[in-house]
């Protein structure tokens, strides 16, 4: 059985959480296929083997990955087309469902970020950083979550550049409703991106396990508007622990949309201030 078709198992497989998966991951072969034969040699906890064995030997689950393969593109952490900057993270995700063009995963990637009710400062600022990030092949990233996330999808497609959305739910949610169009839009032109089953829902637990792999896959982060402990910061700060680029758009020491940018920028990250970012 080849690794891909056994870790959709081990994911289909109840009881069997990320931190379980990743043990038994730890000890599949580099190079070789998993068989009866690796599968007794395992050496975990009882519990953990029953269910591991479970997903293995169920027929139930063969009509369940066709369907996936045939509705997805998916990517397994053994898969050459796995990112590489991706693989070294804390805790890389163990498979990654896609729709659309898996290629801007290989090309330089800018993340940008930033509160879910942005002024219009922020539109702003991203209208007028776009050209230059596209004129560099920067590929925009977000998360497809309400205000900052989806401008940045939006102008990307706007001014004929390509966008990844890495997304907190499975593909098969549309979150929030109101960005379902550009959800659409972004599987026809760009790319969609999740490590849950297809039918998992958003959770707020997931929307921080997101935000890792968006500072896993970029080279830079930029930050428009950011409230003290906002998501936004989560995703910047990851991104310094993995040593990448972070911008923060400097504002108004009044405006509690700039608190977290402000104190970005205070902790080193470069400050944003004209169009031409250093990349």
């Amino acid at each position: 059985m080849n690794k891909t078709e056994f870790l959709l198992r081990l994911k289909l497989q109840k009881g069997l959480s990320y931190l379980k998966i990743l043990q038994v991951m730890q000890q599949m072969p580099p190079d070789e296929d998993v068989d009866h034969e690796w599968l007794n040699c395992l050496e975990l906890p009882d519990e953990l083997l029953y269910r591991v064995e479970r997903a293995f030997l169920n027929d139930r689950y063969e009509s369940a990955i066709e369907n996936l393969q045939k509705n997805f593109k998916i990517i397994s952490f053994f898969d050459d087309g796995y990112p590489f900057q991706l693989r070294e993270i804390y805790r890389p995700p163990i498979l990654l469902f896609a729709k659309g063009d898996l290629s801007l995963l290989e090309q330089e990637v800018t993340v940008i970020v930033g509160s879910r009710t942005p002024s219009p400062y922020s539109g702003r600022v991203i209208e007028s950083l776009m050209p230059a990030l596209i004129k560099k092949k920067q590929v925009i990233a977000s998360g497809l979550a309400r205000g900052v996330d989806a401008l940045a999808h939006q102008n990307a497609l706007n001014f004929g550049g390509k966008t990844i959305a890495v997304v907190a739910n499975g593909l098969n949610y549309f979150y929030p409703r109101e960005n379902t169009l550009l959800q659409k839009q972004i599987a026809a032109r760009g790319l969609l991106l999740s490590e849950y089953l297809p039918d998992t829902p958003p959770r707020p637990f997931r929307f921080p396990e997101r935000n890792r792999i968006l500072a896993g896959i970029c080279k830079n982060v930029i930050v428009t508007e950011a409230k003290a402990h906002s998501g936004s910061l989560i995703t910047a700060n990851l991104a310094l622990q993995e040593n990448r680029n972070v911008f923060a758009v400097p504002g108004a020491i009044t405006s509690p949309l700039s608190v977290g940018t402000n104190q970005l920028i205070s902790a080193g990250a470069t400050p944003v201030i004209d169009n031409h970012l250093d990349l």
